[in-house]
């Protein structure tokens, strides 16, 4: 498996892909003018306590109030290591948000999830700071270790090696990061003791700042992607920009030295997302049909609620029989879901309709596909069995919008319907409004202006009905085309 990070640096926009074996997998932005806010600490102040809801609005200085759940209030309790992952562990048990919190007291909070939609941002208490090899949790005494470490021996090594060494920290909880694999002591102190600076700024700003204030910012996005991407199989960090070079280079000789070889500046005159294809994968990640190799296609549908991803055949006829044909097409669909899972960061809750299998064998092995294809998703995935109605449902975490809404807005024509009225719909809409109007006023001429098409439609297929309508109003009516009317917008103008 070979791997590859891109990052495009331009003066308002930054991008990050990971590339693998040639093909875009995971697209990240930030926008100079609207960086995520995930990771980030604030001092804020409690807005008002919902008991109805078990929640709170807090104040933290962004464009909305931000939503605090009673049960990330709670301090985590301790959990097994065996089950960690790289995220804090939950709550078990919730008491009463009024227990917790009333209105206008200060508190710290951490963002969980970027405000998304009309939506603002989601918080917790229970704070985590992430460095190379470890979580830091401040509140909690436990010590995880991320569950994609298989080896027992291994993860009984870096569990005690973490706990000898927080000891001399303050005695904090940490979950070990499945970086940590491998991974000496040495480097494990270095980031505990970075962890431990970090937290000692945190304690201090979050006694003496004011409330709706940030006192603790995550890295941008390209040092974000170097601390969290990288991994033992990618073989370059290429980046386009000499001064985001710099930074990194600076970046990793004080936190991951042994990296500072994979990065590179790239200086080529093709652009960089050019010279990989990534352009035109972008462009392809916005439409609804994904083709496949075979001939099939997934159409997939994003919408508030959930995302669903239908499997098509196609043109995909097989070589032996039909149940071989759908077989092979939904494995080569499971694949492709994973990656468009990745690459369009599409989260929530997702239903995928494949092809009816009638042997509960390929029901297993398309099953199994899709879950070692999701296997390198830096996203929590979780994947059910087939339904009663041959649907798997899953889930995906998702922190941040997803790459069509990212580089996306509501279609002002259709007003994200997906669809338009047809010009004799909106024709017949202007003859009712005509009567409507000519009821409720007194006026020699009527004037309607609309869209070319409709007004093209009405003057040469219905030029016979429109006569018949002035003859019954006993009105003259004139119709104007204007370029700038969408086609389901008209204005009937009484003169």
């Amino acid at each position: 498996m070979s791997e590859e990070i891109l990052v495009n640096v331009t003066p308002r926009e930054t991008r990050v892909a990971v590339v693998e074996n040639g093909m875009l997998q995971e697209l990240h932005i930030e926008r100079g003018w609207r960086r995520g806010v995930v990771g980030n600490i604030y001092k804020g102040r409690v807005q008002r306590v919902m008991p109805g809801m078990q929640a709170a609005f807090v104040e933290v200085g962004l464009e909305r109030a931000a939503f605090l759940h009673a049960n990330d209030v709670i301090r985590p309790v301790p959990v097994d290591a065996g089950i960690a992952d790289d995220a804090p562990p939950q709550p078990l048990a919730t008491p009463s948000i009024v227990e917790l919190l009333r209105d206008g007291q200060d508190i710290v909070v951490q963002v969980v999830k970027d405000p998304i939609g009309t939506k603002g941002a989601r918080l917790t208490t229970q704070i985590s700071i992430p460095s190379r090899y470890l979580v830091l949790l401040p509140q909690s005494r436990s010590i995880g270790v991320s569950a994609r470490i298989e080896d027992e021996a291994e993860r009984q090594r870096l569990k005690t090696l973490v706990a000898d060494l927080s000891a001399s920290y303050g005695g904090h909880g940490y979950i070990v990061r499945t970086n940590a694999e491998g991974q000496p002591a040495e480097a494990l102190a270095e980031d505990i003791a970075y962890l431990s600076r970090v937290w000692n700024v945190v304690e201090r700003r979050g006694r003496e700042a004011p409330s709706g204030t940030i006192i603790y910012e995550d890295l941008s996005l390209p040092l974000r992607a170097v601390r969290d991407l990288i991994r033992r199989d990618v073989e370059k960090v290429r980046v386009d920009s000499r001064d985001t070079y710099d930074r990194l280079q600076a970046f990793v000789a004080k936190y991951m030295p042994v990296l500072a070889e994979k990065i590179e500046l790239y200086v080529g005159d093709r652009p960089i997302f050019d010279l990989y294809g990534v352009e035109d994968e972008i462009g392809r990640a916005l439409d609804k049909q994904v083709p496949l190799k075979s001939g099939g296609y997934l159409v997939i549908d994003q919408t508030e609620a959930m995302t669903t991803i239908d499997v098509n055949t196609g043109s995909f006829l097989g070589q032996r029989n039909l149940e071989e044909t759908v077989y092979r097409t939904n494995l080569e669909a499971a694949q492709a879901v994973a990656r468009q899972l990745r690459l369009r960061n599409l989260g929530g809750i997702i239903i995928i309709d494949f092809i009816d299998m009638t042997d509960p064998e390929h029901r297993r092995q398309v099953l199994r596909t899709l879950e070692k294809s999701l296997s390198r998703d830096h996203a929590k995935t979780t994947v059910y069995d087939f339904s009663p109605l041959g649907l798997v449902e899953m889930t995906r975490k998702r922190t941040v919008e997803s790459l069509e809404r990212q580089l996306s807005e509501t279609c002002p024509q259709c007003s994200g319907r997906g669809t338009v009225k047809t010009a004799e719909t909106v024709t017949y809409e202007i003859f009712r409004e005509i009567t409507r109007a000519v009821r409720q006023f007194d006026a020699a001429r009527l004037l309607v202006i609309a869209s070319p098409k409709v007004v093209a439609r009405i003057t040469e297929e219905e030029s016979a009905a429109v006569a018949e309508l002035e003859e019954f109003l006993g009105k003259t009516i004139r119709f104007q085309a204007d370029e700038q009317y969408l086609q389901e917008q008209f204005d009937v103008v009484l003169l």
